[in-house]
C-alpha cells in the first residue's frame, strides 16, 4: 500500500489557518474545497509537528502588529501577526474577514490575555485603524515604517507570505 503524500502547499496551509484561529473542522472543510480531503487529525498532527504555536505569558518590551491579506479561493482575509523585534518570535497571530479597528481591538484583547503588554510599545505602520484601535484600548504605540517595525513583517512574510499572499 502506497501513503498518499499531502502537497506541501496543503500542509503549509492548513496549519497557517489553524494556528490562525480557524477550527480545525474548519481548516478540513477549506482544505476539501481545494481538492485536499485530510482529517482534522492530520491537521492536528501537522500544527504540532510544526510547532508554531506562541507561547504565553512574555512581557515584551516592544510588540510590532501587522496585517496581511492573505486570497483563499475567491476569498479575502486579513491576517494580523504581533512579533516581539527584539527576537522574531511570533507572540499571537489572528485571522480575521474584514480589517476594522473593532477587529484590531478583538486582536489586541486575545494579545493581552496571553502576554502582559500593558507596558509594551507597539510599532505600527500608518495604517489608521491600528493606531485608532492601540489608542482606544489605552495602549501606547509608534509609528514607523523602518528598524524594529520591520521584524514583524519579516516574521509574517517569511510564515504567511511565501506565496505572495496567495495560496493554492
Amino acid at each position: 500500500m502506497k501513503r498518499e503524500r499531502t502537497p506541501q502547499q496543503a500542509v503549509e496551509l492548513g496549519i497557517q489557518m489553524h494556528v490562525a484561529g480557524l477550527s480545525l473542522s474548519n481548516t478540513t472543510s477549506v482544505l476539501e474545497e481545494l481538492g485536499v480531503e485530510r482529517s482534522r487529525k492530520a491537521v492536528h498532527d501537522w500544527v504540532h509537528k510544526a510547532d508554531l504555536q506562541p507561547d504565553d505569558g512574555m512581557s515584551p518590551d516592544h510588540v510590532a502588529i501587522d496585517e496581511t491579506v492573505i486570497q483563499i479561493n475567491d476569498k479575502q482575509f486579513w491576517l494580523y501577526p504581533a512579533v516581539n523585534p527584539r527576537n522574531n518570535q511570533m507572540l499571537h497571530v489572528q485571522l480575521f474577514h474584514s480589517t476594522t479597528t473593532v477587529a484590531t481591538r478583538m486582536f489586541l484583547r486575545e494579545l493581552a490575555e496571553k502576554h502582559d503588554i500593558e507596558n509594551s510599545l507597539f510599532l505600527v505602520d500608518g495604517a489608521r485603524h491600528l493606531q485608532t484601535a492601540l489608542r482606544r484600548s489605552g495602549l501606547r504605540f509608534r509609528v514607523t515604517k523602518h528598524r524594529n517595525r520591520n521584524s514583524v513583517e519579516r516574521v509574517s512574510n517569511r510564515r504567511f507570505d511565501a506565496h505572495k499572499n496567495t495560496f493554492l
